[in-house]
């Protein structure tokens, strides 16, 4: 708007200054009068005047647009600052809260605390044993014969039978066969580097878990006793199944009949005697 203003006001000026031209010729000439002179003369050192405030006033804006320039730079300086001092403050709260987390002892998972061997006020060392987690989604771990596990496949409905809780009776199913023997992956697996074979029926865990949570008062934890019955074959027959299996007992009756008549007989008198 100003630059418009300028630019107005130095046409104005330039003609201001070619009438005064002209009028000063025309008064050497003696054709005009001194009073046309003089309002020429004043008309134009009034617009040059005012093309001069309106060139200072340009100035003065362009020096407070620079002026506001600098201060845009300076603020932008400082919120860079504040966002460096932000990001750095953020670092220091999250090595804090890591460092916190390093005196808070967190479970894998929830559970009941047992085996309790720290009390308030103690010093304990690094891998000094606490206490013990038993976890709430306990199973059965079953050591079944190898030779009972032909036909036991993982799904397969269970029986679980606790001797601490002897009048309840617990469904649940086979989740996995462990791929060895209990004994080859024990602490010390027996070797049997002896001349002489003796054939030793080995245990396979099997673990089962409960198809319901045992809702009991009674905590139940490792280390307690259970009879587990899997159920590996069911006897569910159709009707056609078993017309074949009635068909065959007939035939197998009447085979039998037949055999039995022609068994040879031996005759017996009354006296025992033949």
């Amino acid at each position: 708007m100003d630059e418009r203003v300028v630019i107005a006001d130095r046409a104005s000026a330039g003609n201001a200054a070619t009438l005064f031209r002209r009028s000063r010729e025309l008064f050497a000439q003696q054709v005009v009068a001194p009073q046309d002179l003089d309002t020429a003369r004043a008309n134009a050192e009034a617009t040059q005047a005012t093309l001069d405030a309106a060139l200072k006033k340009v100035a003065a804006d362009r020096a407070q647009v620079t002026e506001a320039g600098y201060q845009v730079q300076t603020y932008m300086a400082l919120l860079r600052s504040m966002q460096a001092l932000i990001v750095e403050t953020e670092a220091n709260l999250e090595s804090a809260q890591l460092s916190r987390s390093y005196a808070e002892i967190r479970a894998p998972k929830s559970g009941r605390i047992t085996n309790k061997t720290v009390q308030p006020g103690n010093y304990v060392q690094t891998g000094q044993v606490l206490l013990s987690l038993v976890p709430t989604d306990i199973y059965i771990t079953a050591n079944f014969k190898e030779n009972q596990i032909d036909h036991m496949r993982p799904g397969q409905p269970a029986t679980i039978r606790l001797d601490s809780l002897p009048a309840h009776k617990f469904s649940g199913h086979v989740d996995s066969l462990q791929a060895g023997s209990g004994a080859r992956f024990s602490l010390l697996p027996p070797e049997n580097a002896t001349g002489n074979y003796v054939k030793v029926v080995q245990r396979v865990p099997v673990k089962i878990l409960f198809n319901q949570k045992p809702d009991t008062a009674l905590p139940l934890g490792p280390g307690e006793s259970a009879i587990p019955t899997v159920k590996v074959q069911s006897f569910h027959y159709s009707t056609a199944q078993l017309f074949e299996i009635g068909a065959a007992l007939v035939v197998l009756l009447c085979l039998l009949n037949w055999w039995a008549g022609r068994s040879p007989k031996t005759k017996v008198r009354l006296n025992g005697r033949r």
